[in-house]
């Protein structure tokens, strides 16, 4: 039996296109992930990040992932405000995007981005781009969270 709770670990899926957000949540699920809650544009977010993380009783998400199509900056617009809160709070921030260059690439991890994963066309390719983001979640938990 499985029991979703407030304290149970959650992905937050920050993504202003629900179709694409129901996908991307079916195969993170498909490999492994927690629960994912999906928020559907950067001011409802920023909202949600803020009211969560201000409440030390709740919990927080073990990752939050952001992708923003409301015109070609928002990715970094959204993790240059809040890469430092979620920074302090020891939360990895991923970005999901189109394919772009090394350029593109290093300038979301230069305003604080954790990881970078593109949209695929492809089905087997998106399969392979979802597990990655699953492995980076793994390997980012904290070991209180898993109880260790």
């Amino acid at each position: 039996m499985n029991v979703v709770s407030d304290d149970m670990p959650f992905i937050a899926l920050i993504d202003d296109d629900g179709h694409s957000a129901h996908l991307l949540t079916r195969m993170l699920v498909a490999h492994g992930a927690p629960q994912v809650r999906h928020v559907g544009s950067a001011e409802a977010g920023e909202t949600f990040l803020i009211e969560c993380l201000s409440d030390v009783d709740r919990e927080w998400p073990s990752l939050v992932i952001v992708d923003l199509k409301a015109h070609s900056g928002a990715n970094l617009e959204f993790v240059t405000r809040h890469q430092a809160l979620l920074r302090q709070k020891g939360i990895p921030l991923a970005v999901m995007m189109q394919t772009t260059d090394r350029v593109g690439r290093q300038a979301l991890q230069e305003a604080g981005a954790a990881a970078v994963f593109f949209r695929q066309a492809e089905l087997e390719a998106y399969r392979r781009e979802a597990a990655a983001i699953v492995s980076f979640w793994a390997r980012n938990q904290r070991l209180d969270a898993v109880g260790m």
